[in-house]
């Protein structure tokens, strides 16, 4: 029952990122870190920055970063709608690393005018990325 696969499609501003049939997606929630598996329950649910991990249908395991969004289950459809979305293969560690160090610097030196906030989000966005990429 829990190999059956659903359909998944990850859809980002600018591409699609993903488009076919999967066994498992296991997506990271406003509440924390969920699973959807074939017949899963009606959701609409809130994403945060962090990994998104999918195993399709031939059994291989696809890691992507997202960048907050929602994700939409229905009727063994799932509908990943990101913010931003990179494979593993797509990041850009050393871009990721120089994002790291500017939020960080943003926020130690706190100064007027800087929206901390986003600086907060940047530095989230980019651990996100570099954990993806194996480069924490």
């Amino acid at each position: 029952m829990f190999d059956k696969p659903f359909h998944l499609e990850i859809i980002a501003p600018e591409r699609i990122a993903y488009k076919g049939e999967a066994v498992s997606v296991t997506v990271p929630g406003s509440l924390g870190m969920f699973q959807v598996l074939f017949n899963h329950a009606p959701i609409l649910a809130e994403l945060v920055p962090g990994p998104l991990k999918i195993r399709d249908a031939s059994g291989n395991e696809l890691l992507f970063a997202v960048g907050g969004g929602f994700v939409e289950v229905r009727d063994n459809v799932v509908n990943v709608l990101a913010d931003s979305v990179e494979s593993m293969a797509e990041i850009n560690v050393d871009r990721a690393k120089d994002a790291r160090d500017r939020a960080v610097r943003l926020l130690k030196e706190r100064m007027p005018g800087e929206d901390l906030n986003e600086a907060q989000g940047a530095l989230n966005r980019a651990h996100n990325r570099l954990r993806v990429a194996g480069n924490h």
